[in-house]
């Protein structure tokens, strides 16, 4: 399900490739028991068809999740989904509020 989201070259590649296809990044905290409720829920819920899904460490990577809310204009949270489509963040969502029927409803 998930890909590793551990440089910031891949974000050009996730802004591209959402012009194909949507694209989901998941910022989770591995210190917090809400990003790890909210992962596990996650990975329990069937995974919508025809999306690609990233998982970013917000612990070892936070350059990253800092350029994420610089480039999709979303102000960080954590846990956070982030839905990516044609280049841009078309939903967001954080905490209890990150659930898989809410990204497919998007698609």
């Amino acid at each position: 399900m998930w890909i590793a989201l551990e440089s910031e070259e891949q974000l050009n590649a996730i802004k591209e490739q959402s012009f194909d296809r949507p694209v989901v990044i998941f910022k989770h905290s591995t210190r917090c028991s809400i990003s790890s409720m909210a992962k596990s829920r996650l990975e329990r819920s069937d995974e919508p068809e025809g999306m690609d899904f990233y998982y970013l460490d917000l612990i070892r990577y936070r350059s990253i999740s800092n350029r994420i809310a610089e480039l999709y204009k979303v102000e960080h949270e954590s846990p956070q989904v982030l839905l990516i489509r044609n280049g841009e963040c078309i939903y967001d969502a954080s905490h209890s509020d990150i659930r898989m029927e809410e990204l497919a409803s998007q698609n």
